[in-house]
Formats: C-alpha cells, structure tokens, sequence
C-alpha cells in the first residue's frame, strides 16, 4: 500500500488521473484545493484516512489506463483542454439553464433552494463563458507560442500580455471563483440529492449539475496543477 498521507491531493491526481473518482465520492477538491496533503484533506472533512488510501490503492490496481497527462506537451494539453473540457461546458450550459429554469418554476414554492441555485449556475454560466474566450485567444496561444519556442530553439517574441504569470493569475482566480460557486451549489442540492417529490426533470437537472461539476475538476486540476506551473517554468528558459 502507498503512504499518500503527505502527498498534496493534486500530486496524488496528476501521478493517477483515475483517482478523481474517489476524491469526487468524497467531495474532496483536487483542483483548486489540490495543494492540501491527503491527511489535511481527511481532517477537514473528517474522512477515514485508511478507508480512503484503501479506495486510492483499489482504484491504482484497477484495470484500465490512466491517462499520463504530465508527460504530455503543452501544446498538446492545451489543445485537449480546449477540445474536450471547453467542448463539454458549451454544450451543455444552455441545456442545463433550460432544465433548471424549468424545475424552479414547477417545484420552487416547494424547494426555494432551486431559485438559489439557478442564479449561482447562470452567473457560472455567464463567467465561465468569457473565462473559456480568455484561455482560447490570450492564454492558451501564448502557452503554444512558448510550447513551439522551446522545440523549435527559437527566441520567444515579446507578448502584449507581459509574462504568462500574468494571464495564469487571473484564470486562477476565476477557477477558485467557480469553485466556491459551485460549492455552494453542491451543499444548496443536498449533494445533488433528488428529494422524493422530484420529477424526472428534477433528477436530470441534479444529475447534470453533479456531472458538470466533476468534468469542471477535472478541468481546473489539469490546468492549476500541471499546465499552468510547467507553462511558468518553461518561460523561465527564455529569460
């Protein structure tokens, strides 16, 4: 069995991406909140260490591969983020709108949390929709620029954008933003927890917003914890 008790939550991810589902079983944030150890994460949500590190162990073992994403070029992530992860939110961002503008107006006497918990997910919406503009005309060039850079020997031309620090910075702050939007959302749905009176609609919404969230993990993890800091330590050889 691996000792992870002192690894960060994010090392654990990177080393073994098909540990997200345990972390997301356990609501333990492995993107924004990936730079806490294992055994702060279990403390603070008073979590079993040795049940947990048992699961990380079985799901390690398990059949299946885990997608290396660190060895992966910048470029290359970059690309995949933009395909799979901003493909995802745009697709189904205006179906969930839909969905959850539906069941407030049904159940919302009944479950006031649903009018709460439409706004966060259109303001979500909203942000999320100019911070995915942000990473695919600003950022991410910039990281490919620096990607094509540093195989080509070239020098790096001076970008409008100063240092990538700065772009980074700024979409870390809105990932963090999104996270405690969302954990508010999480706690509001009782874990995306259908009530007994939910219909159908109700239950697609919970399920969507409880898949929206983890793929929205994922997403931040493979940016905050292995994209943008090797984005960072490759601008260092150009200066």
């Amino acid at each position: 069995m691996e000792n992870n008790l002192k690894s960060t939550v994010g090392e654990i991810v990177t080393k073994d991406f098909k540990t997200t589902s345990v972390f997301s079983k356990y609501g333990i944030d492995f993107c924004c909140g990936g730079n806490q150890t294992l055994e702060e994460a279990c403390k603070k949500q008073t979590i079993d260490v040795a049940e947990l590190q048992k699961e990380l162990d079985e799901v390690a073992q398990s059949k299946g591969d885990s997608i290396d994403f660190n060895s992966w070029s910048l470029k290359l992530l970059a690309d995949y983020i933009e395909e799979t992860y901003h493909t995802y939110i745009k697709e189904k961002t205006p179906v969930l709108l839909q969905l959850l503008k539906k069941i407030k107006e049904v159940h919302g006497e009944r479950h006031p949390e649903l009018l709460k918990i439409y706004d966060l997910f259109y303001q979500s919406a909203m942000n999320l929709s100019m911070h995915l503009q942000k990473e695919e005309r600003i950022l991410f060039p910039l990281i490919k620029e620096l990607s094509d850079a540093q195989k080509s020997g070239h020098p790096l031309e001076e970008s409008h954008c100063g240092s990538v620090q700065n772009p980074i910075s700024v979409m870390m702050d809105e990932h963090e933003t999104e996270g405690e939007r969302f954990e508010m959302i999480s706690k509001l749905s009782g874990k995306y927890k259908t009530p007994q009176d939910g219909c159908n609609s109700y239950r697609a919404a919970y399920e969507m917003l409880d898949e929206f969230e983890r793929k929205l993990h994922e997403h931040i993890h493979l940016e905050n914890n292995i994209l943008f800091p090797k984005a960072i330590e490759m601008e260092k050889l150009f200066c």
